[in-house]
């Protein structure tokens, strides 16, 4: 079955770390993000994957390349316009030649099994199939709203007072596979988010979406703080994650941070939980912890967008903390 990663974002609340790259091409355990989706795709056999790119595109292309790494064919699709999850999806159509195929976002870290889900597509005749999970912690992610087996609508914020819901209410994955006649109801060439504009204009004309909740493992890495704890997660261990051509310090201490490459640590610094970009340069003695740092000359001058965190120039460094 063919796919399509969705990599088109700003990332903003991401920022800095999303200045000169896109979300999906930001380091994860040795590999760019996208290419472990692209790896997670390839192990249910999608392996023919198209990427939607906008911003910072030249970031994913040089991330992924022709897809051969993560055991993958890749193309990539261009939008001088953002067109949102259905506007990208109708801007690809001719790449999925009719066939059901499987959409999935770019910044998500999961072990679902999505050939069960595939399978479960197949089954049912739907127009569409989402992928959920129990939202059992309440996480802040809208609600799906599921009778017999089927999607019918969708909710607010999950609310944290768990003991006002005898069950865990269901949340959206990012992952889903479409049959082809979805694009029935998708206007080519304009904005439009599946769940606003698309599936409500499917369910008028009678289609069904079928919901399949899934188990395992799922991790949304859109927040900075998200993107440490859950890549330290992930490597099971607390420590740093590093890059190529860092130099350290002996008398350096570093713990639960990832640097990214081309880093300098210098001589009595204590970093803990910090992101630190490519060429950054840590002066001696420095003492940082929650914080993600980027070279000031990265962003200097240039606008900081509306969802990001504040940070603040520190001689060659911007620094944010993400404990705002």
């Amino acid at each position: 079955m063919r796919a399509m990663i969705l990599a088109a974002g700003y990332g903003t609340r991401l920022w800095p770390l999303t200045e000169d790259r896109t979300k999906p091409a930001l380091p994860f355990l040795g590999r760019p993000l996208c290419g472990y989706v692209a790896e997670y795709l390839a192990r249910h056999d999608c392996r023919d994957v198209i990427v939607n790119l906008h911003h910072r595109p030249e970031s994913v292309r040089e991330s992924l390349g022709d897809g051969s790494r993560f055991g993958v064919h890749l193309e990539y699709i261009m939008e001088p316009e953002i067109l949102g999850t259905s506007g990208a999806v109708i801007n690809a159509r001719d790449f999925f030649d009719d066939e059901p195929f499987v959409v999935i976002n770019g910044k998500i870290v999961t072990d679902i099994d999505l050939s069960a889900a595939i399978a479960a597509h197949q089954a049912s005749g739907s127009i569409a199939t989402l992928v959920l999970l129990r939202n059992e912690v309440r996480a802040r992610f809208s609600e799906v709203y599921v009778t017999d087996g089927m999607v019918t609508g969708f909710g607010g914020m999950a609310k944290p007072e768990a003991g006002m819901q005898p069950d865990a209410p269901l949340m959206f994955t990012g992952i889903q596979v479409f049959s082809p006649r979805i694009f029935n109801y998708i206007e080519p060439g304009v904005f439009s988010h599946s769940v606003t504009d698309v599936f409500p204009r499917a369910w008028a004309a009678g289609e069904t979406i079928t919901a399949h909740i899934a188990d395992g493992t799922w991790y949304e890495l859109s927040t900075i703080q998200r993107y440490l704890d859950i890549s330290l997660a992930v490597a099971s261990k607390e420590n740093e994650l590093r890059g190529d051509r860092c130099s350290i310090d002996a008398n350096a201490s570093i713990s639960r941070s990832i640097l990214w490459d081309d880093v300098r640590v210098e001589r009595g610094v204590v970093l803990d939980r910090c992101v630190i970009g490519d060429g950054v340069t840590v002066p001696e003695n420095t003492h940082w912890n929650d914080v993600a740092v980027v070279r000031a000359d990265l962003v200097r001058g240039v606008p900081v967008p509306e969802k990001a965190l504040k940070g603040s120039y520190q001689g060659t460094n911007f620094v944010t903390p993400f404990t705002q």
